[in-house]
């Protein structure tokens, strides 16, 4: 019964060090990533938010930079961690992002647009012309059957 017994708190011992040791070597702790990112990624990108002029939110070349400052500081905290990066902390962390300072912001600039008239016309009449081109050959090539047969 004691050996039973002994067997059996060894048996424990082990396997509660080994739920310790996978839970830090496999788990990402949610709550302390949510927790750095908002305390030091969130805190560098307002305060270089705050420092720009609001009228310059939404152009991309004057907050490019701050922005991927943000999203190497959250990929960072991530690998410090062992969290995968991206995933849906950080996911959610960007449309917060995206709702207090970008939510103003006009798509104009990312909305798909025809090219210049330039760049469109070959690409309209090099075919037309060729399948006109084409069917006089036809239409004349078929007059002139006689030597054909």
């Amino acid at each position: 019964m004691a050996l039973e017994t002994a067997l059996l708190l060894k048996a424990g011992f082990v396997l509660l060090m080994a739920a310790q040791v996978l839970a830090s070597v496999s788990g990402c702790n949610r709550g302390v990533y949510t927790f750095l990112i908002n305390d030091l990624c969130l805190a560098n990108f307002t305060f270089n938010m705050e420092n720009l002029d609001r009228g310059l939110w939404c152009s991309w070349k004057d907050t490019m930079e701050i922005y991927e400052g943000l999203t190497n500081c959250t990929y960072q905290v991530a690998l410090r961690i062992n969290c995968f990066w991206p995933n849906q902390i950080v996911d959610r962390f960007f449309m917060e992002i995206h709702q207090i300072y970008f939510h103003d912001c006009a798509l104009t600039g990312r909305l798909l647009h025809d090219p210049p008239i330039s760049i469109l016309a070959p690409f309209i009449t090099v075919p037309v012309l060729v399948t006109l081109l084409m069917t006089a050959v036809v239409v004349w090539r078929s007059k002139r059957t006689q030597g054909m047969l």
